[in-house]
């Protein structure tokens, strides 16, 4: 029903919170699993193909993200992301694993997915390494402040990355509604 192009574009979308990281200290670890907090929620927003057969397609995702239970850093991430009528699920896990993560979109690169195979934290800018077959990529995802993050996807052409999706997230779970005492 929808395109492989179409499923790994909101593939890419959808693993702005399905955040990777490589951990060398204790200090980091802390800081990774902080940060898997902080992106938990839901999120909302549209993203654009900027690049490519698909340049100037437009699209929406809803996305939950859920950070992992006990010790290991790591999150869950539920959702849809939708370009006009058609609908499509996105599923994705990232798990802490020794030293590193591992991860899946989907049902990862040897199905119709994609696998998370490297990635940083730092100061809530996430990049990680993406793959998927002979597909090469990274995604830059920043915690602007607790309502918003923007996330920009490459793909490596040649010797180059190339920006080929931006997306714009905002928090959909904070009540803006201001509430006081009535006297």
């Amino acid at each position: 029903m929808f395109s492989r192009p179409f499923l790994l574009v909101c593939g890419f979308a959808a693993t702005a919170l399905s955040v990777g990281a490589w951990v060398h200290s204790a200090d980091a670890a802390s800081r990774d699993k902080a940060f898997f907090q902080s992106v938990a929620g839901s999120w909302r927003g549209p993203g654009e193909i900027v690049a490519g057969k698909y340049k100037g397609t437009k699209f929406t995702c809803n996305l939950t993200g859920q950070p992992l239970q006990g010790s290991n850093a790591g999150v869950k991430l539920d959702g849809t992301c939708r370009v006009g009528v058609f609908q499509q699920p996105m599923t994705a896990e990232i798990t802490q694993d020794g030293s590193g993560y591992t991860g899946k979109f989907l049902d990862g690169a040897a199905g119709k997915g994609l696998d998370v195979t490297s990635g940083t934290v730092n100061d809530g800018t996430v990049v990680l390494g993406l793959n998927r077959q002979k597909l090469n990529g990274a995604m830059i995802a920043r915690v602007e402040n607790d309502k918003s993050m923007n996330v920009t996807i490459s793909v490596k052409v040649g010797d180059q990355m190339v920006p080929v999706i931006g997306v714009t997230l905002k928090r959909a779970d904070i009540d803006t509604m201001a509430v006081g005492s009535i006297q």
